[in-house]
């Protein structure tokens, strides 16, 4: 819905800056624009909630924002390590025990 809004304002900015029968074409596709974000589903469903205003006036231009407003979320405290880098790390550190044991083995055989 809001790429559709966004698609409509900007055809209707193109064509109030060409001038002539677009211009006029233009007033009509930025109030369809305004109307276009006002059927999102989200809004209607607020609405129907009694969260958001019912009693806007049809021309009244609500824009969204431009880009994400929140911003990301720092670590929990209790966030450690990568669970695989972890599982990779004792792999590793294992192969490595059992090779030195192996090899002490050979190095005093029992007869």
């Amino acid at each position: 819905v809001d790429k559709g809004a966004d698609g409509l304002r900007r055809l209707s900015e193109q064509m109030a800056a060409r001038g002539g029968v677009g211009e006029k074409l233009a007033e009509v596709l930025a109030e369809d624009a305004a109307f276009l974000r006002q059927l999102k589903p989200s809004l209607m469903a607020a609405r129907a909630r009694g969260e958001a205003p019912t009693n806007q006036k049809p021309n009244t231009n609500v824009a969204a924002p431009t880009g994400p407003q929140v911003k990301r979320r720092p670590k929990p405290p209790g966030a450690g390590p990568n669970p695989w880098v972890v599982v990779g790390a004792a792999l590793a550190v294992g192969i490595v025990v059992a090779k030195m044991i192996d090899w002490r083995s050979h190095a005093h055989p029992r007869d």
